[in-house]
């Protein structure tokens, strides 16, 4: 089992940029592939991006692509999301999750929720016009 800690939220201006944290405890991070979603009031929890358990395989939703990188450091049992650009409709709760099974490359299945064993408590991004 593993316990998932996001930090690094936060209100930033429109064009802005925050950098996520996501830190796993225990010692077989590694095994699990790894993922950012998000969810806004009233919304449901979307996907927004995804990386396989070595970092050499990521996947994103269209939106974010090209302002979102994610990266992972398994010596630090952390994974990350660079977000630039910032977007008022970036605003949300985002949420780190592990896969036990992943696959080797992240691809459109990788979007599933139920695909996902294990969640953090959220960490709120809030993007002003």
């Amino acid at each position: 089992q593993v316990q998932l800690v996001e930090s690094g939220g936060g209100s930033v201006q429109a064009g802005g940029s925050l950098r996520l944290s996501c830190a796993a405890s225990g010692r077989t991070f590694s095994v699990y592939g790894m993922a950012w979603f998000r969810q806004a009031p009233g919304k449901e929890r979307e996907f927004v991006a995804g990386i396989s358990r070595n970092g050499g395989s990521t996947y994103y939703v269209d939106s974010v692509k090209g302002r979102f990188t994610i990266s992972r450091d398994n010596a630090k049992n952390t994974v990350y999301l660079q977000m630039n650009s910032l977007k008022p409709e970036d605003t949300a709760n985002y949420y780190c999750a592990a896969d036990r099974a992943p696959s080797q490359y992240m691809g459109v299945l990788s979007q599933g929720r139920s695909k996902y064993d294990y969640w953090g408590q959220g960490t709120e991004v809030v993007v002003s016009s």
